[in-house]
């Protein structure tokens, strides 16, 4: 079964003649079966490689403009799967599209990091990113009734959205393939492209950040309780954001000394990967963090949101020293909204600091009476 993926309409619409779509996202999110669909509705002669095939290394790391036109020929459009490990792949690629008329090209990779690194710069002006996340529930919506969605809300608090997970029908088996996402592809493009030695100790960081959902992360604390320095815990949070494992929420303020935004909040991209790693998959009855996986959830969906219908926003939450909080404040079209995501039956009001500082600003609790509206289903 395949859920239509909503990047699908966006990749027809920013794939244009000399430029090129460069789509980024965790391994087994579904990028290669977002090709393989968008391929279905192409009709001009077209070229699917993977960067991992040695052979396709070898052409389009040339930097040889014959070698580089004889491998496209008479195609007009070129697809690379796992474009970051093709060395040099930024530069030949500009290459490409300089001297081949009307060439649309795909790249695709499984961490940001080394593929944005090789792009970024040469191929300024001539690229559009899209991102590929774990299934939205507004995808997932298209395939069931509203009932259904309530109904599986736990399972996709537990288990998140991975494609195969979605599709699974038993909970054992969804929680075996996140427990070998876990080990076998969480970090592996880290740990290939960084050089770096201490896979145990990025696990656990990555738990750590799993018992501190909606909590302000001190680098210093983390860097005590692992034995590193702050700035390693530093550079390895990056990477993990750029390998699309976390999500990273800084603080919003305008200056005003009643505000915190000294630390950042971390996010997991799927509930289901940040369960797997502190190894609970109990039912919500039985947890004393549902909040915690409520508040990850809506604000993960909420971001997928934004990715999938370009809505472009900042991100923040907001806080200040006398612990009044908003969990989510989006900056947009010159307006403030502020959100408060409360899993029970509780109506709380909004922060009286927060209408006072913005009066402007919007204020919305989301609970699961209108969470699938806020999340674009």
């Amino acid at each position: 079964m395949y859920i239509r993926q909503k990047q699908l309409e966006n990749l027809g619409t920013i794939l244009k003649p000399g430029k090129v779509a460069v789509i980024y996202g965790a391994r087994r999110t579904g990028k290669t079966t977002l090709l393989q669909e968008f391929l279905k509705g192409e009709t001009a002669p077209y070229l699917l490689v993977s960067g991992e095939d040695i052979t396709i290394q070898s052409y389009l790391s040339s930097q040889s403009i014959d070698k580089l036109k004889a491998f496209v020929g008479n195609n007009r459009l070129l697809v690379i799967d796992e474009a970051q490990k093709v060395e040099n792949i930024g530069l030949n690629l500009k290459l490409i599209v300089d001297h081949i008329p009307d060439i649309r090209i795909i790249a695709t990779g499984s961490s940001s990091f080394d593929l944005a690194r090789s792009i970024g710069e040469p191929l300024t002006g001539r690229k559009t990113t899209l991102i590929q996340y774990p299934l939205a529930q507004m995808e997932i919506g298209a395939t069931e009734q509203r009932h259904e969605t309530e109904a599986r809300l736990e399972m996709r608090l537990l288990f998140g959205s991975y494609p195969e997970v979605v599709l699974l029908q038993d909970n054992r088996e969804r929680e075996q393939y996140l427990k070998e996402i876990v080990s076998s592809y969480l970090y592996k493009d880290i740990l290939e492209l960084e050089g770096i030695r201490h896979s145990a100790k990025i696990g656990r960081l990555l738990q750590l950040l799993a018992f501190q959902i909606g909590k302000e992360v001190s680098y210093t604390e983390l860097g005590n309780s692992l034995g590193m320095s702050k700035n390693t815990v530093d550079r390895y949070l990056d990477l993990l954001e750029k390998a699309f494992v976390i999500q990273k929420l800084g603080g919003f303020n305008r200056n005003l000394r009643s505000e915190v935004t000294k630390n950042s909040r971390f996010y997991f991209i799927d509930n289901g990967v940040r369960n797997a790693l502190i190894n609970n998959f109990n039912s919500l009855e039985l947890r004393n963090d549902t909040g915690e996986l409520w508040e990850n959830y809506l604000i993960m969906e909420r971001l997928k949101r934004q990715e999938y219908l370009r809505e472009p926003s900042n991100n923040y939450f907001w806080r200040t020293y006398t612990q009044k909080e908003l969990d989510l404040v989006e900056e947009r079209g010159g307006t403030l909204h502020g959100y408060e995501m409360k899993w029970g039956k509780a109506k709380p009001r909004p922060p009286r600091e927060w209408r006072s500082a913005y009066p402007e600003a919007t204020w919305q609790v989301i609970n699961r009476e209108n969470y699938p509206e806020f999340i674009g289903q």
